[in-house]
């Protein structure tokens, strides 16, 4: 298979003209009325930065420009990780989450700016706001509903299903719950019900548990679900000794989930995000933070039974703090994948897009 970078990458959401032009995190997806979205979380100071909103933007012109984003999910919070679901005739799902008072506290020392507006968030606010949240639109992205909470967490948000029900799967939220795993739910958009379906098991090897978190997961034609886990065991520093991407299958709507198995070498890239392309091939994306850093993707003709490739989409000659890639498919069959990086050496994260297509 030949793989083929198209032009050069571009940063296509940012905030230039203030300080807050902090964005990472994002989302690529086309929506039911043609256009494609873009989502992120933005509007930042930093990594961990109690302005972060869940923003979104729109493309006429298949990913070649994109509209100033706008925010979506805006909690008195760290609004962050910010994922996209279409589904039915005009669909969409955006989905967030935050951190605690005291965690952006505790990464706020110093920063006089930050600390004084975190004064501000009330026990009641927090209370009110922290979680995973997502919102609905009914109209392509125009206007939202009310903001829900989901029991679990996932950076590129839920899937719709063949036949146009939704399933979330993702990351316990709060880790202090009697099950800390990768689970499924389903999801109801008119009402933002929530219903529990199965758990993926966590992985362990000779030094105990890994990490199992940020999923995402696709559905096949036949109903059969594809789901990706960053699996890790962090040493600080974005140093690790496990950084990875298993796969889980489930083929009864998940409910009940294979054990999960890696398909990348232990420090080769994670999280992951999964297209299905019209051809039928499956591709998955992932961030490298092993030097070379930059952006891999990964190949399946087979419906997700093997994978090829380990493509390099992105060299990042900067940085390992970027990645959280998502690729959208364009109407040409080529592909636009984009993700966060830092284009110039201590500069801010934005978002940037690479187009590449694959040929037999």
């Amino acid at each position: 298979m030949k793989f083929q970078l198209i032009g050069a990458p571009k940063v296509v959401m940012d905030n230039p003209m203030s300080l807050h032009n902090y964005f990472a995190w994002p989302t690529v997806a086309r929506l039911k009325n043609g256009k494609i979205a873009l989502a992120a979380s933005g509007f930042r100071l930093a990594h961990i930065c109690p302005f972060g909103k869940a923003a979104i933007a729109f493309s006429e012109d298949e990913g070649d420009t994109y509209t100033r984003p706008m925010a979506v999910i805006d909690t008195p919070l760290d609004d962050r990780d910010t994922g996209l679901c279409p589904f039915g005739k005009s669909g969409l799902i955006v989905t967030s989450f935050n951190n605690t008072v005291a965690q952006q506290r505790g990464w706020s020392k110093g920063e006089e700016y930050r600390l004084r507006y975190l004064d501000r968030v009330s026990p009641e606010e927090e209370a009110k706001y922290l979680g995973s949240t997502f919102r609905v639109s009914f109209d392509n992205g125009v206007t939202f509903g009310p903001l829900y909470k989901s029991p679990v967490t996932s950076p590129h948000g839920p899937t719709e299903m063949p036949d146009g029900s939704i399933v979330y799967v993702g990351r316990t939220f709060d880790a202090r719950a009697e099950k800390d795993c990768i689970s499924a739910y389903t999801l109801d958009p008119e009402t933002g019900a929530m219903e529990h379906l199965g758990d993926i098991e966590n992985i362990t090897d000779e030094k105990g548990t890994l990490l199992s978190c940020e999923p995402h997961a696709i559905a096949l034609p036949d109903g059969t679900l594809i789901c990706h886990i960053r699996v890790q065991r962090s040493l600080g520093n974005f140093r690790y000794d496990a950084f990875a991407n298993y796969q889980s299958v489930s083929r009864d709507g998940g409910r009940t989930w294979t054990p999960p198995e890696r398909i990348l070498d232990p420090l080769a890239g994670a999280p992951p995000h999964i297209l299905r392309h019209s051809s039928g091939k499956l591709i998955s994306v992932v961030a490298r933070r092993e030097a070379p850093f930059g952006i891999r993707a990964l190949v399946s003709c087979d419906d997700g039974k093997t994978w090829e490739g380990y493509y390099e989409v992105y060299h990042d000659p900067i940085s390992p703090d970027s990645g959280y890639p998502a690729t959208v498919e364009l109407k040409d069959g080529s592909l636009q994948t984009v993700f966060y990086a830092h284009p110039e050496q201590n500069g801010p994260a934005v978002i940037v897009a690479q187009n590449w297509k694959l040929e037999d």
